[in-house]
């Protein structure tokens, strides 16, 4: 069960904090164009591609507005993790089998988007990725008709791709948001903007900032990535920064931690990463390890006044002080 606490605030992530917290020891379609405009392209000597049509369309989805569809009408994503500048894909393997590349296979088909926008890179492997404006796009292997979307926000880092390349359902942000709240079983907790709690990894380092949880790691433990402002509620902004991670994407850190979220917290509230391999831990709203935060100073009271011997009673008359 989770109990939030707001105060309201939104502030641009900086680095460099130092901690508050005493801690012991995160239209109709266009006529078919080439692929490698001006959205970040890199064709380069790639293979000459087969001749199917490769087909991008803006359509509105659900409540998510208009976002990239494929010639199946399935729903086009993008992944925080990647990087528009230059173009380049953080997804293999594994990641690649949940989350399919869209190939670019020949001549490109858009309807109601801007031609100028798409491009492709190189994959490790070889073939040739379509991009908009610099970011790679995915299908979802769970999305199972068109119009699904169930990859949107999927791990804080996958959204629906806009028609110029955003992410979908973010407006005037990127939509980070962190708030205090009491996780049962461990109390006092930092959550992000879908109730998800946040962890700290004492392999890395807060002073400085460094992450120190790539590859693998990343998708047991997905970073909490910011492009912008982000919104506070209960937090301390001193204590806000961000790090730039290895992939050169920008990581939101409190009182110096980077923060995480859990791959297998699957509901909010959760806290099943507490305490994995001992090196894994919530992260309390004061920046600290979740446990570790020192008890508040108190001054003991000072100890009762003896009282008073009562007064003996009057003799009764005709008997001595003994009262025999």
């Amino acid at each position: 069960m989770l109990r939030w606490f707001r105060t309201g605030v939104i502030v641009t992530a900086a680095a460099g904090l130092t901690s508050l917290a005493a801690c012991s020891g995160t239209t109709a379609p266009s006529a078919p164009v080439p692929v490698g405009g001006a959205g970040g392209g890199q064709i380069g000597n790639a293979a000459a591609q087969s001749a199917t049509e490769t087909k991008l369309v803006a359509t509105q989805v659900g409540d998510l507005g208009k976002v990239l569809t494929d010639a199946d009408g399935h729903t086009l994503y993008r992944f925080d993790r990647d990087t528009a500048k230059p173009p380049a894909t953080n997804c293999d393997g594994d990641c690649a089998k949940a989350w399919p590349p869209l190939l670019s296979t020949g001549a490109m088909q858009l309807d109601g988007v801007d031609k100028s926008l798409v491009g492709s890179l190189t994959r490790a492997d070889g073939r040739q990725q379509v991009t908009v404006n610099g970011w790679p796009l995915y299908t979802y292997a769970k999305d199972s008709v068109p119009g699904d979307a169930t990859g949107q926000g999927v791990n804080g880092s996958w959204f629906a791709a806009t028609p110029t390349g955003g992410k979908a359902g973010k407006s005037g942000s990127d939509g980070v948001k962190l708030s205090a709240g009491q996780v049962d079983g461990v109390g006092p907790a930092v959550v992000d903007q879908d109730g998800f709690t946040l962890y700290l990894f004492t392999k890395d380092s807060k002073k400085p900032s460094k992450s120190t949880c790539d590859g693998e790691c990343a998708t047991t433990w997905p970073p909490v990535l910011t492009s912008g402002d982000v919104k506070l509620d209960g937090i301390d902004a001193k204590l806000l920064g961000t790090v730039k991670r290895a992939d050169g994407t920008a990581q939101a850190t409190l009182g110096g931690w980077p923060l995480y979220r859990f791959a297998k917290d699957t509901a909010p509230g959760q806290a099943n990463g507490m305490g994995v391999k001992g090196t894994w831990f919530v992260i309390e709203p004061n920046g600290c390890k979740a446990g570790t935060t020192s008890p508040a100073t108190t001054k003991p009271a000072a100890p009762a006044a003896p009282a008073a011997p009562a007064a003996p009673a009057a003799p009764a008359p005709g008997s001595d002080s003994y009262g025999y």
